[in-house]
């Protein structure tokens, strides 16, 4: 457990309930059934707090649109269940009925509801630092996740992260003609290094189009 968490635990009791299915059909003296899912609830709405700060920090010239899309990709339950089987959960869940044996979502759920005995047991910092450096940065691979969207704001974004270059997009209105509705203007910088401009009816249009000359400039 420790070697899992990268911390010892208080709560010994949480944990092992974070691994209890509701189809394992454990229950308490009093009769009471005795499984994970109230862990679970409280364990996908840290976890939606965790991925948005970890966003909103690492992805500073990102739009609300791309880290909400990110943020779903992350927590989906697909991608939560391959997590929790990449690191060995499977083993410590504590099986019940033949379904519930051939439902991988069991895997991702116990993950969920690991991170909510972690913020019961330890607290939010604790519960942010397991699922940031246990999760996503030994099992999760952000950079494939961002590529399932092909815009070329998200494709430059994601070049700067792997080059370790801090990407800035300089976005302003223009009134050409006061005729007509007003157009935007984006430069795009790569570290200190001017790499694209575009223009746009909109500043997402401008911004994607600085992107695209930006992508052109470094290949």
């Amino acid at each position: 457990m420790v070697r899992l968490l990268g911390f010892f635990p208080r709560r010994l009791s949480l944990y092992r309930l974070a691994f209890i299915p509701k189809s394992a059909l454990v229950g308490q003296k009093e009769g009471h059934p005795m499984n994970n899912e109230r862990l679970e609830y409280l364990g996908d709405a840290i976890l939606d707090a965790i991925v948005a700060e970890y966003l909103y920090t690492h992805f500073p010239e990102m739009d609300e649109g791309f880290m909400t899309k990110l943020r779903a990709r992350i927590v989906k339950r697909k991608n939560l269940d391959q997590v929790a089987s990449l690191m060995d959960i499977p083993r410590l869940i504590t099986l019940g009925t033949r379904k519930e044996i051939n439902s991988k979502h069991i895997y991702g759920n116990a993950l969920e509801a690991l991170v909510g005995a972690i913020y019961l047991d330890r607290g939010y910092p604790l519960a942010r630092r397991f699922f940031v450096r246990k999760v996503m940065q030994q099992h999760m691979d952000l950079a494939r996740l961002i590529r399932k969207d092909s815009d070329y704001k998200s494709r430059i974004i994601e070049w700067a992260q792997k080059n370790r270059v801090e990407a800035v997009f300089e976005s302003k209105e223009e009134h050409i003609d006061h005729s007509k509705s007003p157009s935007f203007v984006s430069v795009i910088r790569l570290g200190s290094d001017e790499c694209g401009t575009g223009r746009g009816s909109s500043k997402k249009e401008a911004e994607q189009q600085a992107a695209k000359q930006a992508l052109k400039t470094i290949q």
